[in-house]
């Protein structure tokens, strides 16, 4: 059993039409049919969303989205349009709002791994393989791979988990050239920002994209390269054979894993309210992630 602990009712503006409560964003549209992303402090574990929020979180994600775009905008055009808030949207929408284009998106996260962990690493220790592709012998937990591989999954619902798949099948399901074309374009925009990352002494483990079509032109969308949708870990702590010290959500699921928390992840009962400290101590690492990679001061 998984989802929401307790599903919010949207705010309603008017012109706006609500279409989508997600994990962490909420999705309207206007009256010119362009899409308004709203990202909310929500945060989700264990393919549940917590009853109570990150503060800070949905701006801290759409500033870094946005700074993000604008180092890759050579390689990809982004979906966004505007950041101006809708007229009568609330105030506390501001800094984490994005107007985006209607994209036609394609049913695949595309992923981009240089190290192993995560489920490429469960997956490694049965087969010597991640996602069909052969890896060499030796790999641990934090391992760099020969090269970036790019291991594309299915899309799932929420309280669902996405399906890693072969390649191949994303080219049955999309199409030979476009499968080709995302593989490709996450490639590169994973080593530009793992090059970029790096420079600021941080490593991009992995991390995941969705692509759409903005009249026949791939476009980049939803939200990249935050601690919601990527593995950054302090370079200088990098230590393969262990679990990394990572900008993400880490702190929340030791946490919920722990015997403090008083949750069986295994029974159907959804996991408890946060307590201020943990949720303090994740905001802490999103702001710092913000602050290293975007060299400046989160205000």
């Amino acid at each position: 059993m998984s989802g929401f602990v307790t599903k919010p009712e949207p705010i309603q503006v008017p012109g706006l039409v609500h279409l989508h409560t997600g994990k962490v964003r909420d999705l309207y549209r206007d009256q010119a049919g362009r899409l308004v992303m709203v990202a909310s402090d929500r945060t989700s574990a264990f393919d549940w969303v917590l009853p109570n929020d990150i503060p800070d979180k949905g701006r801290i994600l759409t500033q870094l989205s946005l700074w993000w775009f604008g180092q890759i905008s050579d390689l990809v055009p982004s979906h966004v349009i505007s950041t101006e808030l809708p007229d009568g949207a609330p105030a506390d929408w501001a800094g984490r709002t994005m107007v985006c284009d209607n994209l036609e998106m394609f049913p695949v996260e595309c992923v981009a791994r240089g190290y192993l962990t995560g489920s490429g690493l469960l997956e490694y220790r049965e087969s010597r393989t991640v996602c069909g592709i052969a890896l060499p012998e030796g790999l641990e937990d934090g391992s760099e791979l020969p090269a970036p591989i790019y291991t594309p999954a299915l899309k799932a619902e929420v309280g669902e988990h996405d399906e890693n798949v072969p390649y191949e099948e994303t080219a049955r399901r999309i199409g030979a050239d476009w499968a080709a074309t995302l593989r490709q374009t996450t490639l590169a925009v994973y080593t530009r920002a793992s090059e970029i990352a790096r420079k600021r002494g941080l490593i991009l483990a992995d991390t995941k994209f969705e692509f759409g079509l903005r009249g026949g032109e791939l476009v980049i969308g939803d939200e990249v390269l935050t601690p919601d949708s990527s593995r950054f870990w302090p370079a200088d702590e990098w230590q393969p054979g262990r679990t990394q010290a990572s900008y993400d959500k880490q702190i929340i699921r030791n946490w919920l894993a722990s015997p403090a928390s008083g949750w069986d992840r295994t029974g159907e009962l959804p996991p408890p309210a946060l307590p201020e400290e943990i949720a303090e101590r994740t905001r802490a690492r999103y702001v710092e992630a913000y602050e290293r990679l975007t060299e400046s001061k989160w205000v």
